[in-house]
């Protein structure tokens, strides 16, 4: 076999290695791992055991890895405790209304004045005001309250327990108030302090904030002031890739640094006497590539593109010539070596899936500017097609004016304002009062490309949700997005369409008549509940929205709506005003506009209602829904938990009752308009709160099964140890979706209410808490 098309073959194999640790449920212990990796390395020696054994390799290195990682986690008999922390802050701060996120890097960590092996990345909150102090670069000894990585699991939703891991996060919390907490110093040569000073300097000299905050994103990473509608219009016009730093920014960087070289050597050619030009120039490209690369932060697409520039460099100051596939592989390759738990991030996969097809589909046009431009356009397209199935298979969404959009974007971000955030930021570093003029023709360039993408993004159908596909769903999409840019001449190229179809498919029939499904979704404190007939949905509740702008209506609810095909609400019930019930019925309505609105408070939430009132009834399908309360004309609270609607919804074969928040007080009243019927599922009222769930509820209603929707060690130590108990001594079996994460409820017509699945098992993977 070829050297190109071996290295090609090994990196592949060293790939489906590490893959494979990915979709086990539990590690090998790590003594195996151990074992594999050295037989592994034995055979790499034999031409014919050679491919297997870099499978072998990728799977025992991954493998490892993940256990190391793992294992320097806080321990869980260890959670929820104070701890004296010392450390240095890493990456920038992010403050806001509620409070500053930042990550600290553990040098030593005390318990009770005892020593702990704490070592690692830590993500914390601090709720009260931040100091000024508080910056990149600067050590501190903190008390923390700290527990191990914990996300919610929920169809479509984002994995934030695989995220910990791929970061390398040991452990999560907030600060403490303490009088011990304090700044011991600022470490000495960090770059994060040089781009929290340039991105302060940026803010200075370009007046609009939303133009300095674009801006302090291309020249150094800092996406701090963009917030969650800026990364929406990224989203739906396919752009995120461009507004932080991304790998083409290195790679642009890099040419910078080829066209210094160029310029150079052109006015003294006699420096070509000491070092040939094409060496210089490849040396020069990896310098002002790795200083730009360390300077945005040192992020994994920088990471990778820094070592296809250093394969390349390589291979030129060698003197030997390196095609693109083969410098890929390598690439590819040295990231796996390096961190093989790179390929957990989504950006792994969109970054080296784009630059192969690019490398398979694309030829190298004529020199000319018609050439360039025509594989520009072409360039666009393969890549918004391309990268639609991964697409939909991480994030559930897919960009339908991408290629418009990046046409536009790539050239003037890549060719004017990349190169133009260079030159400022450059002069920021070396004579501050040249830095004006270019930024501000770039803040200038960018407050009008940003125009025309908020214009593209309210284009009807410019972007659009995909239910979640199915594993073989995805490798059909992929090999007809490779078929349909085959070579021209190749028969029936456009079939290759057809394969992405089985992507429009949702996973589950919907229920029979006479039948309906619920998903209880993990919202943590807070409530969340889809109930869907066959041709209609209704949510209940939404959960939370925070001061920081963290939305679980939009995290949570609407990514597991979409995930499951729910492309239409007829009727939203937003049970009363609390935001842990309300917070997220905003991005919910945005999103999905409902037919019908209903809630017991109306003035207290955002969205218009109407007032939901005992005996309001509907029928979907042979599937009754009834109001229960609250009553009209009845002595209620005039805000609270008490003015939660109580909906009651019954099948041929089930009952499901969704209670809101409401108290013992009002139980009674709720048990006898529950009456008798088929089996009853309960949704646990408040919670699951001490003072909800009385004896005589449980013994009214006799469940067969009752949920709760509580977060996982919640401040307010929901369910109570005390209605737990209760549930026990009535014999009435118990789900949490903080223990299980979202749950999937069948209620058929011809059968009991059944449990359907706990996402949290179903989707268990050896990260997974």
């Amino acid at each position: 076999m070829q050297v190109p098309l071996l290295g090609v073959a090994a990196a592949s194999a060293m790939l489906l290695g590490t893959l494979c640790v990915h979709v086990l449920p539990k590690l090998p212990v790590p003594w195996s791992s151990a074992l594999l990796a050295c037989s592994a390395l034995a055979l790499l020696v034999h031409p014919r055991t050679r491919l297997p054994a870099w499978c072998v390799l990728g799977f025992a290195w991954c493998a490892l890895r993940a256990d190391l990682t793992l294992q320097a986690r806080l321990p869980r008999a260890l959670e929820g405790r104070d701890f004296i922390v010392i450390g240095t802050l890493e990456g920038l701060p992010l403050r806001r209304a509620d409070a500053t996120r930042f990550a600290l890097r553990v040098e030593s960590a005390r318990l009770d004045d005892a020593i702990v092996p704490l070592r690692g990345l830590l993500r914390l909150s601090w709720y009260e005001d931040a100091p000024d102090d508080l910056a990149a670069c600067s050590r501190w000894q903190l008390r923390l309250r700290l527990k191990r990585p914990r996300g919610l699991v929920n169809p479509g939703g984002h994995d934030s327990e695989r995220q910990a891991l791929e970061r390398g996060i040991v452990a999560v919390g907030y600060v403490r108030e303490d009088a011990a907490n304090r700044m011991l110093g600022r470490r000495p040569l960090c770059v994060d302090g040089l781009r929290e000073r340039l991105s302060a300097q940026i803010a200075a000299r370009v007046s609009d904030p939303h133009d300095a905050a674009l801006l302090q994103a291309f020249a150094i990473g800092d996406t701090r002031g963009l917030d969650s509608s800026d990364w929406r219009v990224a989203r739906i016009n396919g752009i995120p890739h461009l507004i932080a730093i991304s790998g083409f920014h290195v790679g642009v960087a890099g040419a910078f640094g080829a066209a210094l070289a160029w310029l150079l050597w052109s006015l003294w050619p006699r420096w070509g006497l000491r070092i040939a030009f094409p060496q210089a120039q490849a040396l020069a490209t990896l310098v002002t590539a790795t200083l730009y690369g360390i300077l945005a932060g040192g992020s994994l697409p920088t990471v990778r593109t820094l070592l296809m520039i250093a394969v390349f460099a390589l291979t030129r100051l060698l003197r030997r010539n390196a095609g693109g596939p083969h410098t890929l592989a390598l690439a590819l390759l040295s990231v796996l070596v390096f961190d093989p738990l790179a390929t957990l991030a989504p950006g792994f996969w969109l970054s080296f899936v784009g630059v192969a097809f690019l490398m398979l589909c694309l030829v190298r046009g004529e020199r000319s500017v018609p050439g360039f431009l025509r594989e520009l356009s072409a360039g666009q397209i393969v890549m918004t097609v391309a990268l639609l199935p991964l697409g939909v298979w991480f994030f559930g969404e897919a960009s339908l004016v991408g290629a418009f959009s990046n046409l536009i974007a790539v050239p003037l971000v890549s060719f004017v304002i990349v190169p133009l955030c260079l030159l400022g930021t450059l002069a920021l570093l070396l004579a501050p009062v040249l830095a004006g003029p270019p930024l501000l023709l770039a803040a200038w360039i960018s407050h009008g490309q940003w125009a025309l993408l908020e214009w593209a993004a309210r284009w009807p159908g410019a972007h659009g949700y995909l239910p979640a596909p199915a594993p073989w769903a995805l490798v059909l999409a992929m090999g007809g997005a490779l078929w349909l840019f085959l070579p021209r001449g190749f028969p029936a190229r456009g079939l290759g369409l057809v394969l992405f179809l089985p992507l429009l498919l949702p996973r589950q029939a919907l229920p029979e008549p006479g039948a309906f499904e619920v998903m209880v979704i993990d919202v943590g404190q807070g409530l969340s509940v889809l109930v869907r007939t066959q041709r209609h949905a209704l949510l209940y509740d939404a959960g939370a929205r925070f001061p920081s702008g963290f939305d679980l209506g939009e995290a949570a609810v609407l990514p597991s709506l979409h995930a499951l095909g729910v492309r239409k609400l007829d009727v939203l019930v937003v049970s009363h005003g609390d935001n842990d019930h309300a917070g997220g019925s905003a991005a919910v309505t945005r999103e999905l506009p409902p037919a019908q609105i209903l809630s017991g408070e109306p003035a207290r939430i955002e969205v218009d209602s109407q007032a939901c009132i005992a005996g309001q009834a509907w029928h979907w399908e042979g599937v009754e829904f009834r109001m229960l309360g609250p009553a009209a004309g009845r002595p209620v609270p005039s805000a609270g938990n008490d003015r939660s609607c109580v909906l009651l919804v019954s099948g041929q074969g089930g009952r499901l009752l969704l209670p809101g928040d409401i108290g013992s007080t009002l139980e009674p009243t709720v048990s006898s308009a529950v009456g008798v019927g088929p089996p009853l599922v309960l949704v646990v009222p408040h919670h699951g709160s001490r003072r909800s769930s009385s004896t005589a509820f449980l013994q009214a209603l006799s469940p067969v099964l009752a949920v709760v929707s509580a977060g996982w060690r919640n401040r307010f130590h929901h369910p109570a140890a005390q209605t737990v108990q209760r549930y026990a001594a009535a014999g009435i079996a118990l789900e949490n979706t903080a223990s299980a994460g979202a749950l999937t409820l069948e209620f058929p017509a011809d059968a009991a209410p059944r449990l359907a699945g706990r996402e949290r098992e179903r989707r268990h993977r050896y990260w997974r808490e």
